[in-house]
């Protein structure tokens, strides 16, 4: 795809685009770095404050602009990613699981699918292919998050052991984050798919979040994430209630250099082992494109 003779044109168009890059964990250092690198040199990395900045005062992003972000709070966006953005002076955004923060209890997707992977069942689940994780967290998440939460316990009960902790990021490194660029933004208390819960459990995920991020950062949060991309209406009017600025789905598609709708900024899916040819293509948002008319989402 990327010696398509469609990309020059993309590239051309990608100028005018705001790019939103959604990362997870940092994975494969090298690949990550080289990602970072290719950055710097061809685009324009702008703080979560700039997009703030541009959305108040109704003045479109510098062209080539690139948002980093960072979804849960994974510690190797501390251990890995962090020397590699300071050294390049790349800011950077994460958003992170409130209720993980201080502990060692892992993302409820990495234990579901581990127990899941050792012989752990659930009712909701025992139709489904033996021995796929993957398939079983994507089931999962398709769940009233009551059924969800009930069947994560029937995982528990079932499984000849528990799943493995996960050391989470405490609150001082929060802190840390901030200290060398990285902004902190709310991605609910425990990552539940909004579309999924209850009115009351939609307002106490974000609410608990950012009462817990005020406390804990000194000063309230402005920007979310969606857990899973999900947007929820009515978890907007409760980010509107707070007074949060921007807020970000994770639907692999760029966005204009100045967001017309600050509260559902469209975001493109990368990992750190992602190839440099679909990297550029992602960038470019050929890939996107591609994607979106070969039926994904």
């Amino acid at each position: 795809m990327r010696r398509s003779p469609l990309q020059p044109f993309f590239r051309v168009r990608a100028a005018r685009r705001l790019s939103v890059l959604a990362y997870h964990g940092v994975d494969d250092l090298p690949s990550f770095t080289a990602q970072m690198e290719r950055l710097v040199r061809g685009a324009t990395p702008v703080p979560l404050a700039a997009v703030e900045r541009a959305v108040a005062e109704g003045r479109p992003l510098p062209p080539r602009s690139v948002l980093v972000t960072f979804d849960d709070g994974d510690r190797t966006l501390l251990t890995r990613g962090l020397p590699v953005l300071d050294r390049l002076r790349i800011p950077a955004a994460a958003f992170v699981v409130a209720e993980l923060i201080d502990g060692d209890q892992p993302f409820w997707w990495r234990e579901a699918a581990e127990l899941v992977a050792i012989g752990g069942s659930a009712r909701v689940l025992s139709d489904g292919a033996p021995g796929a994780p993957g398939a079983a967290v994507g089931r999962l998440k398709a769940l009233p998050d009551a059924e969800r939460r009930g069947a994560i316990e029937e995982l528990r009960a079932s499984a000849p052991r528990p799943a493995a902790r996960q050391q989470q990021l405490s609150a001082l490194e929060l802190l840390d984050l901030v200290a060398a660029g990285v902004a902190v933004g709310n991605h609910t208390l425990g990552h539940p798919c909004l579309d999924r819960c209850t009115d009351g459990v939609v307002r106490a995920e974000v609410e608990q979040a950012h009462r817990l991020l005020t406390d804990w950062l000194g000063a309230a949060p402005t920007a979310f994430a969606y857990p899973n991309g999900n947007f929820d209406a009515r978890a907007d009017a409760v980010l509107r209630e707070l007074g949060y600025r921007l807020g970000f789905l994770f639907d692999h598609r760029q966005d204009a250099l100045l967001p017309p709708n600050p509260l559902r900024i469209s975001r493109l899916r990368v990992n750190s082992d992602t190839s440099r040819a679909r990297f550029d293509t992602i960038l470019s948002g050929l890939h996107p494109t591609v994607h979106r008319l070969r039926g994904g989402c």
